[in-house]
């Protein structure tokens, strides 16, 4: 019954819904079928990622695994007995209205390939896809899903250099600090231009006094030019748009910052890399108004270049097209039942 569901959707061209996938010539059997295929046939995350790792391979131009997450929205406003619904993000193409509908959210992780060459297209592989209850944090579900990931001794990021790409939901004191035990992990996050961060406290060469401990130094606001100082490694690379436009891409670095964290997270001991990256046209013009700010948290961070974080980075952009395609193409968000875990397989 699954593979005939696999079957009918690959080849799917006109059905706008899952029942109509019953109606496609390669769906051999009775549409009732099509639901048993998906609550009794469905596959657990560890299978998934397990049966997907078969297919992933040494990297080669690169020297780690590339992991992304994300979370997208199920719309589900008209399923009045489906449990535990809550407001999530949806995109409103009116002016003034909130970007938000009633339904369930779930949390991606996938491993993001490297690029053979520009016409392989922006592929990903699915490893977790959980659903994020109404009350639980969207980014410590995630940081979980990780957690699991990097465990499990069956899958081969365990033991290798990783690499987790996220937006800046996961650039949060409590996600950043969630998975430090993992010394084979980097962390790259956007970070919002309107952070504060710190630089390291100047030594102290006076005897210890009462009080409390000088923790963090000047303070390095992203909004305020003038707090910055000159940038400990810079690098420059060239950029191709689809339109076949070159831009001038400006890297810059600065090493070991620290930043505020919260009750049980501390930060202070987890000095990161920040970047800044600008687009420049060929008239020498910005191409955007504001800079992309990236933090990079690792104990093996130092072994990323600039280069290396800037393209790791461009590639988070691919869990976007595959969320596209998913609703779009593979139906992803189309399954309607009052189950939610039916919903979930």
């Amino acid at each position: 019954m699954l593979m005939d569901l696999v079957d009918a959707l690959s080849s799917n061209t006109t059905a706008r819904s899952v029942v109509e996938l019953s109606l496609n010539p390669h769906f051999r059997r009775h549409y009732t079928a099509l639901n048993k295929a998906v609550t009794v046939n469905a596959l657990k995350d560890q299978q998934l990622a397990s049966l997907a790792c078969q297919t992933i391979g040494v990297p080669i131009k690169r020297k780690f695994h590339l992991l992304g997450t994300d979370v997208t929205s199920n719309p589900r406003p008209f399923a009045d007995t489906l449990p535990d619904r809550g407001f999530v993000y949806q995109p409103n193409t009116l002016k003034g209205n909130r970007p938000i509908v009633i339904g369930h959210q779930y949390s991606l992780w996938a491993w993001l390939p490297e690029q053979a060459s520009p016409k392989t297209g922006n592929w990903i592989v699915p490893l977790s896809m959980q659903r994020v209850s109404s009350q639980a944090n969207k980014e410590l579900v995630g940081a979980k899903q990780l957690d699991e990931l990097l465990t499990d001794k069956g899958l081969p990021f365990g033991k290798a250099f990783c690499v987790e790409v996220a937006d800046s939901a996961y650039s949060k004191p409590a996600y950043l600090n969630a998975n430090r035990k993992h010394t084979n992990l980097v962390t790259i996050a956007r970070a919002r231009g309107t952070r504060t961060f710190y630089r390291q406290p100047a030594p102290d060469d006076k005897p210890a006094e009462k009080g409390h401990p000088t923790w963090f130094g000047t303070p390095f606001r992203l909004k305020e030019p003038e707090t910055w100082d000159a940038p400990d490694q810079v690098a420059e690379t060239t950029f191709v748009s689809h339109k076949k436009v070159t831009y001038r891409v400006e890297i810059q670095a600065w090493h070991n910052l620290l930043m505020r964290g919260g009750q049980g997270c501390p930060m202070r001991q987890r000095p990161f890399t920040l970047v800044k990256i600008r687009w420049y046209n060929q008239k020498g013009e910005a191409l955007f108004q504001k800079p992309l700010w990236l933090i990079v948290m690792g104990a093996r961070r130092i072994e990323l270049s600039l280069l290396d974080i800037y393209e790791a980075y461009l590639q988070r952009y691919d869990l976007e097209h595959f969320f596209r395609f998913g609703k779009q193409k593979l139906l992803l968000d189309k399954f309607q039942t009052p189950d939610d875990q039916h919903e979930e397989h």
